[in-house]
């Protein structure tokens, strides 16, 4: 019943799905009032520089934005190749099919920026096959309808826990494998730690750990809003093979410098209803983290 609403929804002008976004927007930023203290303790932490104004109207936008991406991600299934092909471009492809073209899987290091649900339909149409590695949720109903989403026009959802299994038995297979670097380690203590935004902030070790097992090239990719319902996409190569002389934690420092920067430029478009920073260092044992 679930999946089948959805479908339909789907299937709705993305205009009409615009109105409910007007209402959920309404509704999340000044009724349910949605994790306020979390977004603007994240905000007060990350630009300490900024006056409150300009916090507030960050967040503001970013509820607004926020409310897009939900209605978006379930119009995802209801778009046509051409109308997603349309709806989000890429700058500079070229950079990965060359070495799509070449045999080689290319690891993807994406963000909460913009709407990041699109990005791998959007991909495998403009002819880049994409794996889209998530989080499996628990709740059976909910990973259902996910699945359905991220898996049209031919990507692939990866479960984490799968990850690995996956790269061993596709090694040589040619696609894109995409992780949402931002999110936090399911154990802080085995995290790379660095400061990220002004805060001591965890990472997964394990997006550099597959890099330098797999020889793996890897690249960033920025999300940028153009217009309502129309995004850009653009890679930046952060490291490729071979890794011996590259310093551990390299590639996870040069993707958080990355993603800061694309922060500054668009602050609103982040998840900051996310709860990045509610582990601190200082409870866990500082260990050396190996890559």
């Amino acid at each position: 019943m679930t999946l089948s609403f959805f479908r339909f929804l789907s299937k709705l002008p993305i205009a009409v799905l615009y109105v409910f976004s007007d209402v959920l927007y309404f509704l999340l930023a000044y009724l349910i009032r949605y994790r306020k203290h979390v977004i603007d303790t994240n905000l007060k932490r990350s630009f300490p520089d900024k006056s409150d104004t300009e916090r507030q109207l960050i967040a503001k936008k970013f509820y607004r934005n926020f409310a897009d991406v939900l209605i978006e991600t379930f119009k995802l299934p209801g778009l046509s190749p051409d109308e997603l092909k349309n709806r989000v471009t890429f700058t500079n492809q070229e950079l990965v099919q060359e070495k799509l073209a070449q045999g080689q899987a290319v690891l993807i290091m994406a963000s909460h920026q913009c709407n990041w649900e699109w990005a791998p339909s959007a991909s495998v149409v403009n002819g880049m096959p994409a794996d889209a590695v998530y989080k499996k949720l628990t709740n059976e109903v909910s990973e259902e309808l996910v699945y359905y989403i991220r898996s049209n026009f031919g990507a692939k959802p990866v479960p984490m826990k799968q990850l690995l299994r996956e790269m061993v038995t596709r090694r040589k297979e040619p696609r894109l494998i995409a992780l949402v670097a931002d999110q936090i380690p399911d154990q802080p203590e085995y995290g790379y730690w660095t400061t990220f935004l002004h805060q001591e902030t965890p990472f997964y070790p394990g997006t550099e750990r597959l890099a330098r097992s797999f020889n793996l090239p890897v690249f960033y990719i920025e999300m940028k809003r153009t217009r309502r319902g129309y995004y850009s996409l653009t890679f930046s190569p952060i490291a490729e093979p071979p890794y011996a002389n590259l310093t551990d934690g390299e590639i996870l420092n040069r993707y958080r410098d990355l993603l800061e920067k694309t922060i500054e430029k668009a602050p609103s478009d982040w998840l900051w209803s996310h709860k990045r920073w509610k582990h601190k260092r200082d409870k866990y044992v500082k260990t050396q983290v190996k890559f």
